[in-house]
């Protein structure tokens, strides 16, 4: 489907103060994807749409084989406990195949995690990626594919998250997003949550998907339109949304269920990393 077909709406600008509870979707499988040369043409990228220049370090196209390439991205070990100890995460379920990551999840349970070497505070991601089932249809236990800035402290939840784009299952209908607040630990998750309308093909196609974090705000895209914006918000809990101290990109399939999954494929086409201009 062409790209002009997915409208999208802004769905929040300028300061934001109230809280969002923690979402998590389930659904049905979505069938595997047509061929990659069977496809539309690539998405337009907010990246061409707001010309953010030449990419920078730690971008990636992916255009060799085996493991990501170690200089730029860490697996972590083989294997260790996913999210919130929910199966495992491999280093041998993210590999390169010549023109894509790609990132599996079992049935078992195992699936993927991958993190970028690349610390800075503020800039422009986009990732052209795509997720599809690959399992039972009646499944609802199914995989979460996410594109994270994480912070370089690790420290969650003092130092925030932007989760700018994660769906509860793979090739939703439409991208979410959950942008984290820097907040004080031991009190209600501080986020704000979003969620596309008036989508298009859904993602189990390729999409363009970006975040930028200036000063003033993180706001994201899809194919080049911008789908949310959120600034400001502190209060005696939690600092303004954009204040993360610094971070990087991870790429995950997370596993919220344990055993007994749907199994599933999430590949990057690219990883693109811009500086502000």
């Amino acid at each position: 489907m062409p790209t002009s077909s997915r409208r999208l709406v802004l769905l929040a600008v300028a300061a934001v103060t109230a809280l969002a509870p923690a979402l998590a979707g389930t659904g049905a499988a979505t069938a595997s994807p047509a061929p990659r040369a069977a496809q539309a043409a690539a998405p337009t990228t907010a990246a061409e749409t707001y010309g953010w220049g030449t990419p920078t370090t730690g971008s990636d196209e992916f255009d060799y084989t085996g493991a990501p390439d170690p200089a730029r991205w860490t697996r972590a070990g083989e294997c260790w406990p996913g999210h919130a100890g929910n199966g495992r995460r491999c280093a041998s379920r993210s590999t390169v195949n010549g023109s894509a990551l790609v990132q599996t999840g079992l049935a078992g349970g195992d699936s993927a995690w991958l993190a970028s070497r690349a610390e800075r505070r503020y800039g422009r991601w986009e990732a052209r990626v795509r997720s599809y089932a690959t399992g039972s249809a009646s499944s609802t236990r199914t995989y979460h594919p996410l594109l994270i800035v994480w912070p370089t402290s690790d420290r969650w939840p003092q130092d925030g998250e932007y989760d700018f784009l994660e769906n509860g299952r793979p090739g939703a209908a439409c991208a979410e997003s959950f942008t984290h607040y820097p907040h004080n630990a031991g009190i209600q998750v501080q986020q704000q949550y979003a969620k596309e309308t008036g989508c298009g093909a859904a993602l189990s196609q390729w999409h363009a998907v970006a975040v930028e974090w200036t000063p003033s705000w993180v706001r994201g895209f899809v194919d080049g339109k911008e789908w949310f914006r959120w600034s400001g918000g502190a209060n005696s809990v939690r600092r303004n949304i954009q204040d993360m101290p610094s971070g990087h990109l991870t790429i995950q399939l997370d596993n919220f269920y344990g055993s007994r999954m749907q199994p599933a494929t999430y590949e990057v086409d690219w990883v693109r990393v811009y500086d502000l201009n």
